[in-house]
């Protein structure tokens, strides 16, 4: 139980650096890869048959790409609802 509170912070994290990049701020180049990689831990779960891991890799990917890139907004916006979302639910 505690382990899916723990997981859950870790999408609201990412949620609110996903956030930054959308209003123009620059997070910390650590803690974006931070939330990068745990992320793409958390995705392996989709080996186990959990579907809405996808949602993880896909995130994953975006925070490593904005690295490099400018990426366009809309696909910002729903990683940041998809992991806004899963982290509520995780509180629940």
């Amino acid at each position: 139980m505690v382990l899916v509170k723990i997981l859950g912070a870790v999408d609201l994290i990412s949620a609110i650096v996903f956030l930054t990049l959308i209003f123009g701020m620059t997070p910390f180049l650590q803690v974006t890869l931070f939330c990068a990689g745990l992320l793409l831990l958390k995705g392996m779960f989709v080996l186990t048959g959990d579907i809405l891991s996808i949602v993880d890799i896909y995130s994953s990917i975006l925070l490593i790409l904005s690295i490099f890139f400018t990426l366009p907004i809309i696909l910002l916006w729903v990683a940041a609802f998809l992991l806004l979302a899963k982290g509520f639910v995780s509180f629940l």
